[in-house]
């Protein structure tokens, strides 16, 4: 290629982004499937071993809790079987409705955390500091699913962030499953508990950046910083938990200790 060549190619405008990709309806069906399985199996076993044991019921508010999230979880698949089946109009409408459960989530969440939090005190299970990464997660989630919101006519920005918002609250189901054995593997301290913490939905996230580079050749803005906004979150989460020394006893004071 001769040097005026190489200067016309890069003078050129850059493709715009594609909205859509043949890939695109297995992909992001198999990424919420993949959510699936990380919930089912980070919360079903602890579910049945409650069942089973004489353990107190679960207050009110972890119910409520439940339901919502799962309800998300539903809706999500469910709209993601609208676009599949070539049915915008539902996914619209149903969309609509998401917002309100969203912002539900955005309440119950944290109070939920701080109940428990409160009822474990004292017990083998209490761990305030870990209110780090409670909150973080649902502001995080609440964060991504505005711009979400925000970006609802721009198909390429919307889909991408309503599954990073439902990708980063997956992280308690797959740390459930999975963080003993990250943890043991890693031992103690701030990177080996973020791992614990995040990387199993921390790479289904990168999956999802590594698809367009594969189908686009690039990565979308939206994503990118949304991926910028889940890692100051996750870096202040564990910084929190992990580092700083005054958080445990602000988190003490939050559940009414």
């Amino acid at each position: 290629m001769t040097v005026e060549a190489a200067v016309a190619r890069r003078g050129r405008p850059a493709a715009p982004f594609a909205p859509y990709h043949k890939w695109d309806r297995d992909f992001f069906l198999v990424l919420v499937l993949a959510i699936w399985i990380g919930i089912v199996m980070g919360f079903g076993g602890d579910i049945v071993r409650h069942v089973r044991s004489d353990d107190p019921a679960y207050p009110w508010i972890v119910h409520v809790h439940a339901v919502a999230f799962v309800g998300w979880l539903v809706l999500l698949t469910t709209q993601v079987l609208f676009i599949r089946t070539k049915r915008p109009q539902l996914h619209y409408r149903l969309g609509a409705a998401m917002m309100w459960l969203a912002l539900l989530m955005v309440i119950v969440g944290p109070a939920t955390a701080i109940a428990m939090q409160r009822l474990e005190f004292g017990t083998k299970n209490s761990d305030p500091a870990f209110l780090a990464i409670q909150l973080t997660d649902i502001i995080a989630f609440a964060g991504l699913v505005t711009a979400a919101y925000r970006t609802r006519n721009i198909s390429s920005a919307h889909k991408r962030l309503m599954l990073l918002s439902t990708l980063y609250i997956s992280d308690a189901g797959f740390a459930r499953w999975l963080a003993p054995t990250i943890g043991g593997a890693l031992g103690q301290g701030f990177w080996p508990f973020l791992a614990s913490a995040y990387l199993p939905s921390d790479l289904l996230i990168l999956s999802l950046g590594a698809y367009d580079l594969a189908t686009r050749k690039r990565l979308y803005p939206a994503y990118l910083w949304g991926v910028a906004w889940v890692a100051a979150l996750q870096l202040t989460a564990g910084y929190l938990y992990a580092v700083a020394p005054f958080w445990k006893a602000v988190a003490t004071r939050l559940i009414g200790y």
